[in-house]
């Protein structure tokens, strides 16, 4: 059992919805908390089954309700479990804190969360011996508790801000295995309690005091129905970012209490780990920045220690101090220090290459004490980093691809206005900074590409070349350069148009100084033209990558396309070799070029020499497909006007953005946007479901039952099988014929359409040709067919409700849910999808009478349940002679239930009467047999009682019961069996 177990949650963790479409998640979080009770389980197989709620405690756990009894059963395990497997109980703690927070529990009107807290305070609290607290343990399960609150309180902020005092006593108690987690404990609450004080309109110093002596169990306990509470279901958000300022807290001088909480932490925040010492710091800051009775100077002590250190934990908070706090904290004098001990750290052959990638963005983001460059959260320099300094972090070939890149941006933002200056003086920048970039960082960049280099080295020029031309391109010659640079690398090295062109649309999204990425596109234009005078010369492969760099070259209005047009001619009329004119590829991308010239604003001078292209195309490609579109897009551009030619390539639009083509798929590449056709032509989406399926009275109570084959007793007489010969095995032939049938594993369910209302959306009252979609979720049925249906009347027309047959095949006995859409034409001729409400398949509509052949009388049926019967509940040796091996699966259960005698003879007959087995020799009792594809069975002996009525159950499926109790649950209760399905 320990191996299964251990299998089966390995199993759903791979994955969870193959996992679930053999079972539930509801009998699967059943049989979990089953084994988590069960003694003779060992805790370290209860240990691994705790990880499914860990790691998908919605899915287990859909609702509150469910997590809050998910909770509540957790709990009681705890309390059983013996203190010294201590990895158990802190894991529990944690599933329990993941349940709790995942499923919305969290809350005054939750029984789980408040009886929770109170055990995780109580284990705070516990300075009793724990066996965990030796050094060899890894965990203690009076830490893991203060993890657990700590994470309640970050996410339902003030839960704990009435319970200040007793959280900074237990902080300040001599186990120094403790204190690190009760300290960021007490400053997540310090923090969220200011936080929430300094919202309240008219807070001041006795407010502060209040809090910070606090001493209720939980904030609800303390404020039940207060307006803060019901402000805390989220994280609060931090005081600071870049949005400004937050909240702040008027308490004048008058803050002792606060000052002596916040001079302790620090004191003794040396003594933390550098994570726990960043998490305290960050919190504690956020405290001084809302209260401003407190000085900035009480952080001045640490600072020392802070300046020096090399974690990037603590760096970023020294970072987030100065923001907050500028001049107030920090001296011109420590300003200058941090700035080079950041260059420093920025070139560290200690640090990795994310650290140094790090340090490097916080050069340009640097908080400034007097910053006078933008204050838009832009990247500028500070004004303390001079070329001097710049010169540490000049970039070589030789640096990481990254580093490489974040530093030439460093150098570029450098040498931007040096240059500039130079520029104005009438010179070049020879052998200054931009000099430097160019001449031994992108060109060496560029001779390594051109050589042979890999992915990553093309890819990092690229990126290089574009850097520098967000900042340098709008000097003429390098950009110039660059560009004749490009198109050679082109010519040489054709695989690279990705790259090149993706390049110009980056460019000519606004980064890069307008007009470069025209300049470039018109420069590959005539590199590719040039290239391809000699079809036959060129290599299929170049040929591709030209007709590509031709079509998005084609994209820009401003840009002549007589050489594309020639170029085309010469592709399609070239002779060799012969294999091009039936290549589909290379018909698509001439094709390709060919449209964006039909949306070009020069058409009206392409006009002939383009007709030309496609009709020589259309007339003499050996591919068909590339023929009827040639032929397509020669008719289109000989019968259309000017305007309506435009009108119909709009949606790939030529003039929207820029001149680009936005990549939108639609039913044709051609045909799309002219109005009337583009609507006729559309799908259109509907806003909101308009007709539902409803299932009909029988329908609603159980399956409609498949009439089993005429011959199956020719062929199981024919086999020697016959039921009704003496000595006859009746299971035996029952199971044969059940292997036969496959209409036995088949449901039908019977449905109406109705619209949604009586006065729906306009225009959708009468529909015509729908085709209903079902897709199963989780896996549990087969996807079903779709279903056609001619027309739906709205409800008063003259024509019924359509009757819809579902006809579907289970892979397991449980209930499910069917997502349903609809295409279908409405009244304005127009063809619309809509989202239908879940068909939901209950229990009870998967029961079928026993699946035999209409010959078999009452005798053989009861013959057959007889057999099923001790065959279920005696492992075998039933009188049908079956199977000898007991399955793990059978299983057997009782249930009671008041009824009269006159309301069991109605719910026999309401809820039973197709699978009643009829026993004339007993006549106190009754008997249903209860067959559930794909091969499950269910067995009621049902024998009225003095004061109840017992339904004795048996199944060879134990996973069943649950939901046979929920069905027995919903008919023997009145208010149930006036309520929903179950």
């Amino acid at each position: 059992m320990a191996v299964s177990w251990v299998e089966r949650v390995a199993s759903f963790l791979r994955s969870p919805s193959r996992f679930l479409a053999s079972t539930t998640s509801e009998v699967f979080l059943v049989e979990l908390l089953r084994e988590q009770r069960d003694e003779r389980v060992t805790y370290d197989v209860k240990l691994t089954m705790l990880s499914p709620l860990c790691e998908h405690p919605t899915l287990l756990c859909p609702s509150a309700c469910t997590g809050e009894e998910t909770c509540l059963e957790l709990m009681s395990v705890f309390s059983h479990c013996p203190p010294k497997y201590t990895e158990f109980r802190c894991q529990l703690l944690l599933t329990l804190t993941t349940v709790l927070v995942s499923t919305g529990c969290v809350s005054a009107h939750s029984h789980a969360s408040r009886d929770f807290l109170e055990l995780l305070l109580k284990l705070a609290q516990d300075t009793y011996y724990d066996p965990a607290d030796l050094p060899s343990a890894p965990r203690s399960t009076r830490a893991a508790a203060c993890e657990c609150l700590r994470e309640l309180e970050a996410c339902c902020p003030g839960l704990l801000s009435q319970h200040l005092e007793l959280l900074n006593g237990l902080r300040q108690q001599e186990n120094p295995r403790h204190h690190q987690a009760l300290s960021g404990l007490y400053a997540v609450v310090l923090r969220n309690g200011v936080h929430l004080l300094a919202r309240q309109a008219g807070a001041g110093p006795e407010g502060l005091k209040a809090l910070l002596g606090g001493n209720a169990a939980v904030a609800w306990e303390a404020e039940p129905e207060s307006p803060a509470q019901m402000d805390r279901v989220a994280p609060l958000p931090s005081v600071l970012g870049p949005s400004g300022l937050g909240p702040t807290l008027q308490t004048g001088p008058d803050c002792k209490e606060l000052r002596s909480v916040l001079s302790s932490l620090l004191e003794e925040s040396y003594l933390l780990t550098p994570l726990s010492q960043a998490a305290l710091l960050h919190a504690l800051t956020e405290v001084v920045a809302m209260v401003s009775g407190v000085s900035p100077a009480i952080f001045k002590a640490q600072l020392l220690r802070l300046l020096g250190t090399s974690k990037v934990c603590l760096f970023h908070c020294t970072l987030l101090m100065k923001a907050a706090f500028t001049d107030s904290l920090f001296s011109a004098e420590d300003e200058a220090f941090l700035l080079k001990r950041l260059v420093a750290l920025c070139q560290h052959p200690q640090m990795s290459p994310a650290a140094q990638l790090f340090y490097t963005d916080c050069l340009v983001h640097f908080p400034e004490n007097r910053p006078i460059g933008a204050a838009d959260g832009g990247e500028a320099l500070p004004v303390l980093f001079t070329r001097r300094l710049a010169a540490c972090l000049v970039p070589t070939v030789f640096d990481e691809p990254a580093t490489m890149l974040a530093r030439l941006n460093v150098s570029a933002l450098v040498h931007l206005e040096e240059h500039g200056a130079r520029e104005e003086e009438g010179g070049g920048a020879a052998g200054g900074g931009l000099a430097y970039l160019w001449d031994h960082l992108l060109l060496r960049l560029l001779h390594v590409v051109e050589h042979g280099g890999d992915r990553a080295g093309v890819v990092t020029f690229f990126r290089a070349s574009f850097l520098f031309l967000c900042h340098f391109g709008h000097v003429a010659r390098y950009a110039a350069d660059l560009r004749r640079r490009l198109c050679a690398l082109y010519l040489r090295h054709s695989r690279l148009a990705p790259h090149v062109l993706n390049l110009a649309d980056r460019a000519q999204d606004g980064a890069v100084r307008p007009g470069w990425a025209v300049a470039l596109l018109r420069s590959l234009q005539g590199a590719a033209v040039s290239a391809g005078v000699d079809p036959g010369a060129v290599s299929q492969e170049d040929l591709r990558w030209h007709l590509r760099v031709l079509a998005r070259v084609a994209e820009e209005g401003q840009i002549g396309q007589g050489g594309t047009v020639d170029f085309l001619f010469a592709v399609a009329t070239s002779a060799s070799p012969a294999s091009r004119n039936e290549d589909w590829r290379l018909g698509s991308d001439l094709l390709a070029v060919c449209r964006h010239l039909l949306a070009h604003p020069g058409l009206d001078a392409l006009l002939c020499p383009l007709a030309d292209v496609l009709q020589h195309v259309a007339r003499h490609h050996g591919d068909t497909d590339v023929r009827d579109h040639a032929r397509l897009y020669y008719s289109l551009l000989t019968t259309l006007s000017r305007e309506k030619l435009a009108g119909v390539l709009a949606n790939g639009g030529g003039g929207a953005n820029g001149g680009r083509q936005d990549n939108k798929r639609a039913l044709s590449a051609m045909v799309v946007e002219s109005q009337d056709l583009t609507s006729a032509l559309t799908i259109h989406k509907a806003r909101a479901p308009v007709f539902h399926l409803v299932a009909k009275d029988r329908a609603g109570g159980w399956a409609e039952s498949t009439p089993a084959p005429e011959d199956d007793d020719e062929a199981a007489a024919a086999a020697g099988t016959d039921p009704g010969a003496a000595g006859a095995d009746v299971l035996s032939s029952y199971r044969s014929q059940l292997l036969s049938s496959a209409s036995a594993a088949e449901i039908s369910l019977a449905y109406e359409l109705r619209h949604l209302d009586a006065a729906g959306p306009a225009g959708f009252d009468r529909l015509f040709s729908l085709r209903l979609h079902f897709e199963p979720s989780a896996g549990r049925f087969a996807a079903p067919a779709d279903v056609c249906v001619p027309r739906l009347f709205r409800e008063g027309a003259s024509a019924p409700p359509p009757a819809v047959t579902l006809t579907l095949r289970p892979r397991a006995p449980y209930p499910g849910t069917l997502r349903c859409s609809a295409v279908f034409t409405a009244q304005d001729e127009l063809t619309w999808h809509a989202a239908l409400p879940d068909v939901r398949v209950a229990f009870r509509q998967l029961f079928k009478p026993l699946p035999v052949p209409a010959s078999w009388g009452p005798a053989l049926r009861l013959r057959a349940f007889e057999g099923l019967w001790d065959e279920f509940c005696d492992g075998g040796d039933g009188e049908g002679g079956g199977r000898t091996d007991a399955s793990p699966d059978r299983a057997s259960s009782l249930f009671c239930g008041r009824l009269g005698e006159a309301e069991l003879e109605a719910l026999l007959e309401e809820h039973f009467a197709p699978f009643r087995v009829a026993d004339p020799g007993d006549a106190t009792g009754h008997r249903v047999l209860l067959f559930l594809p794909p091969r499950s069975h269910v067995l009621l002996r049902i024998r009225p009682q003095e004061d109840a009525v017992q339904f004795h159950v048996a199944t060879d499926n134990w996973r069943l019961l649950p939901h046979v109790n929920d069905f027995l649950l919903s008919i023997t209760d009145w208010e149930a069996r006036n309520g929903v399905d179950s």
